[in-house]
């Protein structure tokens, strides 16, 4: 099979530059490699030694930029090069930039009524539905959990129907709260909390179950009260699972916002997903799914970060 000539031209290009990222990585290890480091520590002044660890910091930044940046660069290549032929399947990386640029990527912020927005408008719409689902199963799973965790006749009584409905996939509560609210929107919203709430309620459970015996001998020693005890040692013992659900519960929360979505219509990215696909605009699919992806990371990442801000390093 022979390739055209513009997909050569390009995987050519970015070979060079992909080889050029690693040249320049190959030279910042030699300088601050192991045997730099030898040479920096053996009887060097402080500053320098200051310096070459300015220098290894900078390395492991870039280093954590490049390898990523430079795996990207290679799957684009393989996918340009893979669906470069005529009549293939899928549309090649240059295609869904000129496919999507005006006005999906050029002006994501475009509104012209109806559902006919931008993917900034799409994916905030989204967010909102997440963000109250997700508040709301956050509220119940962690006050919840730690009722049960402290109760063992309830725990006893209501685990077994929380395995049972923790198994439901996120879309068949869809009918159900179709038929409860009458509307999408809160209809969108339920699925949320009723698949955000297991990962959270059942880590809170765990949580408050494994405190540590000598926590509670210290509380009956020191007579705590029921509040007190709560706040003093159920709490902070907790965090960790707590947090731990809500990272868990958070991704699940933006997966079911986009399969849910597609059946419920409206404007939010599922629903432009499924639209685009009904109108076979399958670059502006794979673009949606790039963004799905980016928010989905980006949402992670700041339950993450904020779990390492009120969780201890003891943790």
């Amino acid at each position: 099979m022979r390739l055209p000539e513009s997909a050569l031209k390009l995987s050519y290009h970015l070979l060079q530059i992909f080889l050029s990222l690693l040249a320049g990585l190959g030279q910042w290890l030699l300088k601050t490699g192991p045997g730099f480091a030898l040479q920096a520590n053996a009887g060097t002044p402080a500053s320098s030694t200051f310096a070459w660890r300015q220098r290894v910091q900078v390395y492991k930044v870039l280093r954590r930029i490049l390898l990523p940046a430079t795996a990207i660069l290679i799957l684009l290549i393989l996918w340009q090069i893979a669906y470069s032929r005529p009549g293939a399947n899928l549309p090649t990386p240059l295609q869904v930039w000129q496919d999507t640029w005006d006005p999906l990527i050029k002006d994501p912020f475009f509104d012209y009524g109806g559902n006919a927005k931008g993917l900034f408008w799409q994916i905030w719409a989204s967010l909102r539905r997440v963000f109250l689902g997700f508040a709301l199963a956050g509220l119940v799973g962690v006050v919840g959990g730690m009722i049960i965790g402290v109760n063992r006749w309830l725990y006893e009584a209501l685990d077994p129907i929380f395995q049972v409905l923790r198994t439901v996939p996120p879309l068949a509560w869809l009918p159900i709260s179709l038929a409860a609210f009458r509307d999408a929107n809160p209809s969108a919203i339920f699925v949320i909390f009723i698949t955000a709430l297991w990962p959270i309620l059942i880590n809170t459970i765990a949580g408050v179950q494994r405190i540590p015996q000598d926590y509670r001998n210290v509380a009956r020693i020191l007579r705590l009260s029921g509040w007190k005890y709560f706040f003093k040692i159920v709490f902070p013992a907790t965090v960790p699972y707590i947090f731990t659900g809500l990272r868990i519960g958070v991704g699940l929360s933006w997966l079911a916002i986009v399969a849910a979505e597609m059946l419920i219509g409206g404007v939010g990215i599922g629903f432009f997903i499924w639209d685009a696909w009904n109108s076979s605009r399958v670059s502006e699919i794979i673009l949606a799914l790039v963004y799905v992806g980016l928010v989905g990371l980006l949402l992670d990442r700041i339950t993450a970060w904020i779990g390492s801000l009120v969780v201890s390093e003891d943790h």
